[in-house]
């Protein structure tokens, strides 16, 4: 497994925090994307001090859920003061469980319903071709989310439309272990006409060369993740913390776990 990033790491420390200031949050899957957000976030065309910039490249979170980690990035990179992640899940924040495209800056789609985000990123990039502008769509999906079938229709149109600036990411964390389970993605992908890297998906440097790797189609990368990644507690107990937030007490632990990984 690679070695963490500062960022990688203050990232995750903020979102622990925040967690336990709210009492809200699913921590392991904030986790498993930290390392995809920020490869997304250093490869694409983005301005901090200017959302709403005309060409910008367009990044869509569609396992929503995981809001907490979109936000402690989108801090990271000085969407919104790193203070703010402390008002996450309170009453009358812009931070809400799922992130809000009319409230917090840098996020283009409100997500939630699980297999729709896919669905508007195939949508944004083919009206990016259409109008001829040099724009990408970044999207991460999860492998549970991908039991939905939305997202295999939205592959299959995507494909057939030739897409090729659209990239998805999907995060290979197994939290579909108790459910129905999406074997061998890779494969998948492929079969369904995508130009398909798999990466380990801790891995800043293999996930770049991912990201930058030309194509002339629509791009998957398999990012193999691990709930949780980081903090042992976590990773090694995915079920209990699925929606579960650190106590006062229980968290220096899990910080000290992720400063020692």
């Amino acid at each position: 497994m690679a070695t963490m990033t500062p960022a990688c790491r203050e990232i995750r420390r903020n979102i622990l925090e925040a967690s336990n200031l709210s009492g809200h949050g699913h921590i392991p899957t904030s986790f498993s994307i930290v390392e995809m957000l920020c490869a997304v976030f250093d490869t694409m065309r983005h301005d901090p001090t200017n959302p709403e910039w005309a060409e910008r490249d367009i990044f869509i979170l569609s396992k929503g859920h995981a809001a907490l980690g979109y936000y402690a990035t989108l801090a990271q990179y000085g969407y919104l003061p790193v203070k703010e992640l402390a008002t996450f899940g309170a009453f009358e924040s812009r931070l809400g469980c799922h992130a809000d495209r009319l409230k917090v800056p840098g996020v283009e789609v409100s997500t939630g319903s699980l297999g729709h985000g896919i669905a508007v990123a195939v949508g944004m990039a083919l009206a990016f071709k259409i109008s001829n502008e040099c724009r990408r769509v970044f999207t991460i999906v999860g492998d549970g989310e991908s039991n939905e079938g939305t997202v295999w229709e939205s592959v299959m149109v995507a494909v057939n439309l030739k897409l090729d600036n659209l990239t998805i990411l999907f995060d290979a964390n197994d939290s579909q272990t108790r459910s129905l389970q999406i074997l061998n993605p890779g494969d998948r992908f492929r079969a369904f006409g995508c130009e398909t890297i798999e990466v380990d998906g801790h891995d800043m440097e293999a996930l770049m060369n991912a990201l930058s790797v030309p194509g002339s189609g629509v791009k998957a990368v398999i990012a193999q993740t691990v709930k949780g990644h980081g903090c042992r507690t976590l990773s090694n107990n995915v079920f209990e913390w699925h929606r579960k937030s650190p106590k006062s007490d229980e968290l220096p632990t899990l910080i000290k776990e992720l400063e020692e990984a």
